[in-house]
């Protein structure tokens, strides 16, 4: 039997609701799908309040923990057959892309990993040109377009 394809999913912390009814569509066409820990977290509390995760903002020492749970996605994509970004709608910019999840782009991108993103990217974002140069493929939110 041939093995499943792996796919890393990576979003900003607002959008980690959503992985989930992706994840589910991804296991139904086949795939492996991992998902960041905290989204994991979210989901078994099911507290998906931000502001209550990201508690470096209130406590300057657990910058260690952001480190940590950066690390560790980061070795999950390399585990990873592709990488597909969630970039839904953000302090109004549509495919929204934050500072950390294009450095985990940069980590797919340097592994000459396929990077999807889910939606369509605004001509707002201040990393346009380099997820234009990153080859992505935009999904426009049909997962058959994933080979």
């Amino acid at each position: 039997m041939k093995n499943k394809k792996v796919i890393a999913l990576c979003a900003s912390l607002s959008f980690y609701k959503d992985l989930f009814v992706i994840e589910k569509q991804l296991v139904k066409r086949g795939y492996k799908v991992i998902i960041p820990k905290t989204a994991r977290k979210m989901q078994k509390s099911g507290n998906f309040d931000v502001a209550s995760h990201k508690t470096w903002f209130q406590n300057e020492n657990d910058y260690k923990k952001k480190k940590a749970l950066m690390d560790d996605h980061f070795k999950k994509i390399l585990r990873s057959d592709a990488i597909l970004v969630i970039n839904n709608e953000k302090k109004g910019v549509n495919g929204y892309i934050g500072g950390n999840v294009l450095m985990e782009m940069a980590v797919a991108y340097m592994e000459k990993l396929p990077i999807y993103l889910w939606n369509g990217m605004d001509h707002m974002s201040p990393f346009e040109e380099e997820i234009k140069a990153m080859n992505c493929i935009f999904l426009n939110q049909d997962l058959s377009k994933i080979r």
